[in-house]
């Protein structure tokens, strides 16, 4: 017996530890009342639900009790039974608690797990629009009718469970016979049992009503929409009035089975019950089917097309894609001569050359500084202001912890010295060094750099790789890190953890944890915290448990802290007529498919209705969450907001600083270009013809088979005055590969337009290459082919980065960086840039070159059709040494990389290169009538045999630590 209250005892505290440290992290976060709103929600439902099903059936055992005949007849189904009752009769009483009670928790623990759907109900607000069929506002649909259908479930349930436990009851106590000679059952089994079963087709009798209304929101697979939702043409001329009649027919039947109690015969309510079958049957199923065969399927378009229109306009509503702006776009070059685009091409856009999804290693192996750091697999695009205040393309990561890398891992370390990461480290978009690294912006260790102005937190406590629990600011000093003075240590000062000085509070937390070593351990004592839910999607997940999140949280500093950005949505279902979408399918890609972090946490939610309504910031040292009111308008907001009053903020709250950081989210565009590859048409027949649906091109750039990812790109599209921070993607046709359209939204959250949707539609007449066809169109050039393979030479590696894409002057632009990994050097680093436009191609060493030679600088490439005359005299002059320069230097790096690699074939290359290019810049000198060589002879001057020797035997770049290009230039 010792043992059995020892263990339920022990088993009462596990319980205890999970609520009881439950609570203190909502109250260490100051968002108690969303614990507290939640938990009384649950148990009210629990208790009114549980306690409903427990009468409910407990009254109808008792009542088939007391109804029970006074004699059994005398039969062997009777003796038979007699010997139950016998022996079951001493714990009647105990039975039915039993019984009831278990009915009870079950009913009420199903209950209590609908606290959503109570709260949207009894909070719920107007959504100011009404449905086309009905003339309901779409509240109803939104918050009231799933509550509706669950309080129908509930009586079902009820009403079954009943008759099932009295129909025992009756049996066993002889009022209901099986074998047994006489009635089959008596007359108070037959009254009781009789109401039961009016009560159940009652109950069929508001679910046919409530179906009608159902159908605005009802499922279906229309291949012209695909998960269509709302009614159609059978549904308004065949189900409605199916279940109208339906309604009508069980209304009927339930009477027949109430007039029971009088006259003590189910003839007529059986004889009703079949004729409501059958009508379920005939009207329900085979008349629509006969309407969907015989007028529909025939004629669709012109029997949908009125439905579909309303489907048209409700979809677009719900996704905030009724004011996207389609656009024609000729998608060709609209000046004639090319050398007139090369200026508006930075006017266009800020070509980001860094990949934010390829450079983490870059930054990892020029950046990590201490083993116990590391970057996240894919950085961040944010904006920042440079010294003369123009706002930048910045690719930003934090420097956060990385427990793999701790030189010994054990207790201790793992959490309580190692507790937290380091410092922020940015670099600018749009350029690279000489060598391909990024310029960084802010670097080092403590992090220092024009990036932010004056100091700034860069303890990082909190973040995306962040996982395991630490215990902070007690006697156990936690490593900053270390350098040539030392080791440099800190102790946490916020309050975003949950005190472990209380006894109570460790042994719970010891259960919790799993770890019986933080009820004794020495490292803890006064001041000690434990955080814990430390990555920015789990808190903000955790303090607004109604939202649902974007799968990629970014930092930000802003005023003087590092704060993690969370975009946070809230979606419905019910939307009548609005077609529903699957989160997890819609914002997958290339990057998700490898990095399962950046996708949306509800994987399977279906909805038909979403809203950016929340902007969240999670504070990277102390925790801090704060939510913001971000879609003033969202109905669905406002209700989340009166049933946990004081959570979210009012979006005046939101600081100017906070502001130059927000931007408009990934997955919430992505479900968006989803839908506008079919609902980008305004017309009904167009839209059932399915002659202009699109698709989201594949990622060209891998081989993962998934939709090109959304990129962030400050540009200009064709009707706005200045560049603005954008998210851009483009569609190609319905299983083709040429350009249908590009789309844009404007991502600056400061702007006017701030989401507004654009898209550029391109003649179906004419073929625009697509992504796929441009990076094919890269693969298939000879020259740019060979190249690819130089760089590849030995064991390197190439990595085609984002390919983007910018309309300009009628045409579209593509831009793609390419970096190689290469020697020992296992990082990437931007060696070339691919550039096309109007079917001439460019791949230099920089975007500069790619442009000019793209619009007009001599030897480039032009489409067929559109070659300059070339020059009769050669060049002459400073151009024509400085092109040759070029070369030579050219000609002498590839040499240097080939020579590193032990590629003696394209080492050998190189040097004829080198040569020729040298030569040339010789003879350009000379017809230039450069009075230091035009009096002079070539071998005099030249001194390329001289500089060749050198450079083979090692020691040609060591006369006054110049390569041999420039010793050429200079004897030149």
């Amino acid at each position: 017996m010792t043992l059995g209250v020892l263990a339920v005892l022990a088993m009462l505290f596990v319980m205890f530890a999970g609520f009881w440290t439950d609570w203190l992290w909502y109250k260490a976060v100051d968002y108690s009342s969303v614990f507290t709103t939640t938990l009384w929600t649950k148990i009210g439902l629990f208790f009114v639900f549980g306690l409903l099903m427990a009468l409910a059936v407990g009254v109808n055992i008792w009542l088939a009790h007391r109804l029970r005949p006074p004699l059994s007849a005398m039969s062997l189904e009777q003796q038979s039974l007699d010997r139950y009752r016998m022996s079951i009769a001493p714990y009647k009483k105990w039975m039915l608690i039993g019984v009831t009670a278990v009915i009870g928790l079950i009913s009420g623990a199903s209950a209590a797990g609908q606290w959503r759907t109570w709260l949207l109900w009894i909070n719920g607000v107007t959504f100011g629009e009404k449905d086309p069929q009905f003339g309901k506002d779409v509240a109803f649909y939104a918050f009231d009718l799933p509550w509706y259908r669950f309080l129908l479930g509930f009586g079902f349930a009820a009403a079954v469970l009943s008759l099932i436990a009295a129909a025992l009851v009756h049996y066993l106590y002889g009022g209901l016979r099986v074998t047994s000679p006489g009635a089959r059952a008596t007359g108070a089994a037959t009254g009781h049992l009789s109401v039961l079963l009016g009560i159940f087709v009652a109950l069929k009798a508001v679910a046919y009503w409530l179906d009608r209304y159902g159908l605005a929101v009802k499922s279906s697979d229309f291949k012209a929409a695909g998960n269509w939702t709302g009614l159609r043409y059978v549904d308004a001329n065949a189900y409605l009035p199916a279940k109208t009649i339906l309604f009508c027919i069980a209304v009927i039947c339930a009477l027949l089975f109430f007039a029971t109690l009088w006259r003590r015969t189910w003839q007529l309510p059986v004889i009703g019950f079949g004729l409501m079958v059958l009508s379920a049957i005939l009207i329900g199923g085979l008349y629509p089917a006969i309407v969907q065969k015989f007028q529909v399927d025939p004629n669709e378009q012109a029997k949908e097309a009125p439905y579909v229109a309303q489907n048209l306009t409700a979809t677009k509503k719900a996704y905030g894609i009724d004011d996207a702006q389609v656009t024609e776009y000729s998608g060709k070059a609209q000046t004639e001569d090319r050398t007139e685009l090369r200026g508006e091409v930075d006017k266009a856009a800020s070509i980001r050359l860094l990949d934010p999804n390829i450079v983490s290693p870059t930054f990892q192996q020029l950046q990590q500084m201490k083993g116990y750091y590391a970057f996240p697999q894919n950085l961040d695009v944010d904006r920042y202001k440079d010294a003369d205040g123009n706002s930048r393309d910045t690719v930003i990561g934090l420097r956060e912890l990385n427990l793999n890398g701790i030189p010994k891992n054990n207790w201790i370390n793992d959490h309580f010295r190692y507790t937290h990461g380091f410092g922020v480290v940015a670099a600018e978009g749009t350029t690279a060094d000489s060598e391909g690294r990024p310029v960084f912006t802010e670097s080092d260790l403590p992090s220092k750099g024009d990036l932010v102005k004056g100091k700034y937190e860069q303890r990082i406590y909190y973040g995306e790789r962040t996982e395991q629990y630490s215990i902070v600011g007690g006697p156990q000093k936690e490593i900053d890190y270390s350098d040539d003075d030392g080791e440099k240590t800190t102790s946490f000062s916020g309050k975003g953890g949950v005190d472990l000085s209380n006894p109570v509070n460790r042994a719970a937390y010891a259960v919790a944890f799993g770890e019986p070593q933080i009820l004794y351990s020495g490292a803890i004592g006064e001041g000690s915290q434990v955080l814990y839910n430390r990555t920015p999607k789990d808190r903000v997940e955790a303090v607004a448990p109604w939202l649902t999140i974007d799968g990629d949280a970014y930092p930000a500093v802003v005023d003087g802290k590092i704060q993690w950005i969370v975009d946070a949505y809230t979606t419905s279902n019910g939307y009548p007529y609005s077609s529903r979408t699957t989160l997890g399918d819609t914002t997958a890609d290339s990057l998700t498919a490898e990095n399962q972090q950046r996708a949306v946490v509800a994987q399977e939610n279906q909805v038909n209705y979403i809203r950016n309504s929340v902007k969240a910031t999670v504070d990277a040292y102390d925790g801090t969450v704060k939510l913001y009111e971000w879609d003033t308008k969202d109905p669905v907001l406002k209700t989340w907001m009166k049933s946990f009053p004081g959570t979210v903020e009012p979006r005046g709250e939101i600081s100017d600083e906070l502001m130059d950081h927000l931007r408009y989210p990934q997955d919430l565009f992505k479900v968006q270009r989803e839908l506008l590859t079919r609902y980008h048409v305004d017309n009904a027949n167009t839209f059932l013809s399915g002659s202009q649906v699109w698709q989201v091109p594949d990622d060209p750039t891998n081989k993962s088979g998934e939709s090109v990812p959304a990129y962030y790109l400050s540009m200009r599209m064709p009707d706005q005055e200045k560049q603005a921070f954008s998210l851009t993607t483009t569609f190609t046709p319905n299983n083709r590969d040429n350009l249908s359209a590009f789309m844009a939204v404007n991502a600056e959250a400061d702007a006017d337009d701030y989401g507004k949707i654009r898209v550029l539609k391109l003649p179906a007449s004419t073929t625009v290459s697509g992504p796929k066809q441009v990076q094919s169109q890269f693969n298939s050039e000879q020259d740019i082919a060979e190249s690819i393979r130089l760089l590849r030479g030995g064991d390197s590696e190439v990595e085609y980065g984002n390919l983007l894409t910018v309309p300009l002057d009628g045409g579209l632009l593509y831009v793609e960086p390419v970096y190689v990994r290469g020697g020992g050097l296992k990082y990437p680093l931007l060696r070339k840039v691919l550039v096309t436009y109007g079917g001439a191609t460019a791949f230099e060493d920089t975007l500069g070159e790619a442009l000019d030679k793209i619009f007009g600088a001599e030897g480039a490439e032009q489409p067929p059709g559109e070659q300059p005359e070339k020059p009769t005299d050669p060049p002459t002059g400073g151009n024509a040494v400085e092109d040759a320069l070029k070369d030579a230097q050219k000609a002498y790096d590839d040499g240097q990389t080939a020579l590193k690699e032990g590629d003696w074939e394209a080492y050998g290359k190189a040097q004829a290169e080198l040569e020729k290019a040298l030569e040339a810049m010789e003879k350009a000198a000379v017809e230039a009538g450069d009075g230091k060589n035009a009096d002079k002879e070539p071998a005099e001057t030249a001194g390329s045999e001289d500089t060749r020797k050198e450079e083979q035997d090692g020691s040609g770049d060591k006369e006054a630590g110049k390569k041999p290009a420039e010793q050429a230039a200079d004897r030149s």
